[in-house]
């Protein structure tokens, strides 16, 4: 069960909210060519250029042309696009609802490493939900790619902080990575690790 002291959520995005399929996205990447994908994702963290594209440092079009120079073909931007965007799965109703009742007793943020090419899925494709779209169930959304860092870096959660004004001591941080929570631990934020699929819920129950 959460404590009393915590006022603020801050919520992971990929195996949190949005259950991932690595398997298929590999496959999938395999299917354009790319014979050795599977060493540069990962489903904690993204290494190589995938890495760069999550933290900003290369743009859409150059990550696609990375794709394109590896795999020896012309691919368009839409089966790339397809390819990468089959890494995510979608965010059940359930986990929806949870957010927009949990808004109602806590201050919520999410901080996900990611990149534009996923997040603009997710934001068409992911949250929206009857009448909500992504800017409904949270105050503030904090993105790798946007803020040129990447968890598990202490500089991006203090850079949520220093923005927020929210105390560690008050927030709980909810991230499938053990590594980002030890990160965000080491700065006086509670932590919970998620596993796999877990119905995470049940601490607020």
């Amino acid at each position: 069960m959460i404590q009393k002291k915590i006022k603020n959520l801050i919520f992971d995005f990929g195996g949190v909210l949005i259950d991932l399929d690595r398997q298929r996205c590999i496959e999938r990447f395999r299917q354009l060519g790319l014979t050795d994908v599977e060493d540069m994702l990962g489903l904690y963290a993204q290494q190589d250029f995938f890495r760069k594209h999550e933290k900003g440092l290369i743009t859409d079009a150059e990550f696609r042309d990375t794709i394109r120079t590896l795999s020896g073909r012309q691919l368009t931007d839409a089966r790339i696009d397809d390819a990468w965007n089959s890494f995510l799965v979608g965010i059940s109703p359930s986990k929806l609802d949870m957010l927009l009742h949990l808004r109602k007793d806590y201050v919520i943020y999410l901080l996900s490493n990611t990149n534009h090419i996923h997040w603009q899925w997710a934001c068409e494709n992911a949250f929206p939900y009857k009448s909500f779209r992504v800017e409904d169930y949270f105050e503030q959304i904090f993105l790798s790619y946007e803020m040129k860092m990447a968890k598990p870096s202490p500089e991006i959660f203090q850079a949520v902080l220093s923005e927020t004004g929210i105390e560690p001591s008050e927030t709980l941080f909810i991230d499938d990575s053990a590594d980002n929570c030890r990160a965000a631990a080491a700065l006086g934020i509670d932590t919970y690790n998620a596993k796999p699929h877990e119905d995470w819920s049940r601490l607020f129950g």
